[in-house]
């Protein structure tokens, strides 16, 4: 090829490649599923690297007034085009093929910072991933981006940190997100990335996605290793999917459940997780099923959060499931107290010690040392740094949900009734209360039933879309099942999921100017 025809190819070359950029239909990102994302890649719409490029855009340009994500990954176009590279080969996919993914800034991700919201581990980039990042990514996930915290996942009431400052809700920005995972539950709810990752002490998956209108699972403990994850309870300590749909949540489960030798609770589920929940996804799964209703947790409730409960009791009775109204569990205020215990410090301390290795910040003290740029936060630091041990109790030992005498106590309470009644679930709302305006996000923090039961028994808890109250803030339905019994959850909560849609997106534009 000469010089002429060189530059004639070139040119004609050119011609060709902005006729097919311009002829590039734009991704509709909303709402998209895994399953959706997946036939896009094999009939050839789109690619990953279009599907990352297009979420990235997106962050770009909404995210400013949510403030969701903390930091993009560099290294996801990358990523995404050796996954192309790799389909164009082979043909095949794997589970969570070019699937982008939102990860809460707590839980280690190699070459990004996991500061958990904190000025001391502003600096902090890990030389590994957590073992829960290694499955995602061998099953083909994209790390999109790092989200907003609570700093160090103190606060279930809002997303506030001294790295990134507060994350509003996409659906009415003068109010939160919950917290702790709130930047998650923001980012997954406004569309940031396919799905999201949160970890939960007492509520901080469940609260964030019923106040955003997604479907957030605490699994089992024991489930799921929680290695690698800056630690607020380890005790009580979840790492779990936070999805816009069931379908999607159950195929990030389904990655990330197993066996860690680094996380001994994991033992426990020898012969107990599965490697196939997506089987479990039945739209008729709520027929013939038992639910009973806890209303011991509703006494105060908002009455537009009462009336989509009350509705949610008649959709799962047309769904084809007998609903018990109410139970009882017998001696349940008196088994929930005294359940929780201060271990932050050694928890945080062994966290720093194994990962962080930094001499200047070794202990709590170093912590408070360094400071924060929130009040909240430094109280709460303040608190752990004057407790250990069982609030309440302080003499009596604090231990797993296998090996703890309350924790075991209050779990056969419950299971002992659903098995008397040959329940499938326990249901109630995630909230009793619609979510509280930031400013005044102290004052108006009420009905948060997430705290009550699963962190402390270790049952799997799962919130799904419940509706909307006033001012177009999202309420969740909540479903709590034995140990292990992830399959029925899933089976229960698709189905209520199918019959009633009840998600529906953030119009992000009008949120602005609310």
């Amino acid at each position: 090829m000469n010089k002429l025809q060189a530059l004639i190819y070139l040119l004609i070359f050119g011609i060709i490649g902005c006729q097919k950029a311009e002829e590039q239909t734009p991704i509709e990102l909303e709402e998209l599923t895994i399953s959706e994302i997946h036939n896009a890649y094999k009939n050839g719409d789109f690619s990953a690297v279009q599907l990352t490029q297009a979420y990235l855009d997106r962050i770009a340009s909404l995210d400013e007034s949510i403030n969701s994500i903390t930091t993009i990954n560099p290294g996801a176009l990358t990523q995404a085009k050796e996954l192309d590279r790799e389909f164009e080969k082979s043909g095949k996919l794997r589970p969570l093929h070019g699937i982008p993914v939102i990860v809460k800034d707590n839980i280690n991700t190699i070459g990004l910072p996991t500061t958990a919201g904190s000025l001391a581990l502003k600096d902090f980039i890990p030389d590994e991933n957590a073992p829960i990042i290694s499955r995602l990514v061998k099953a083909g996930a994209i790390i999109l981006a790092k989200s907003n915290m609570a700093e160090w996942a103190f606060s279930p009431m809002h997303s506030e940190s001294s790295t990134h400052g507060t994350t509003h809700n996409p659906y009415n920005l003068d109010y939160v997100p919950a917290g702790s995972s709130g930047g998650t539950g923001a980012a997954v709810a406004a569309n940031f990335g396919t799905v999201g990752l949160g970890t939960d002490t007492g509520n901080s998956i469940r609260g964030p996605s019923s106040h955003n209108s997604l479907v957030g699972f605490r699994t089992t403990l024991g489930l799921i290793s929680r290695t690698g994850i800056v630690p607020l309870y380890l005790r009580n300590d979840v790492v779990g999917p936070m999805c816009r749909t069931v379908e999607d949540a159950t195929r990030v489960l389904e990655i990330m459940a197993g066996i860690d030798t680094k996380d001994p609770l994991t033992q426990y589920s020898e012969g107990k997780a599965q490697t196939n929940y997506q089987q479990y996804l039945d739209p008729k799964g709520l027929q013939g099923a038992r639910i009973g209703v806890l209303r011991e947790i509703m006494q105060d409730m908002d009455p537009e959060v009462s009336a989509l409960f009350e509705q949610s009791l008649l959709d799962l009775q047309n769904l084809g499931a007998t609903v018990i109204d109410p139970i009882t569990i017998p001696d349940f205020a008196s088994l929930r107290q005294n359940q929780w215990c201060a271990t932050f410090r050694d928890d945080l301390e062994s966290f720093l010690a194994e990962y962080v290795q930094n001499d200047t910040i070794q202990t709590l003290e170093d912590i408070i040392r360094i400071g924060s740029k929130s009040q909240f936060a430094m109280d709460r630091l303040t608190m752990m740094a004057e407790n250990s041990g069982r609030w309440g109790l302080e003499d009596e030992a604090c231990g797993n949900p296998y090996e703890d005498a309350r924790r075991i106590a209050f779990r056969e309470a419950i299971e002992n009734v659903m098995d008397s009644l040959q329940l499938d679930a326990i249901i109630h709302p995630s909230w009793n209360y619609r979510p509280a305006r930031i400013e005044k996000f102290q004052e108006e923090y009420r009905g948060d039933n997430s705290q009550i039961i699963a962190p402390h028994t270790g049952q799997p808890a799962f919130t799904v879309p419940m509706g909307f109250t006033s001012a177009n803030l999202p309420a969740g339905l909540q479903f709590l099942g034995r140990m292990y019994d992830e399959p029925r959850l899933i089976r229960l909560t698709y189905s209520y999921e199918q019959g009633t849609k009840h998600r529906k997106p953030p119009v992000l534009s009008a949120a602005a100017k609310n």
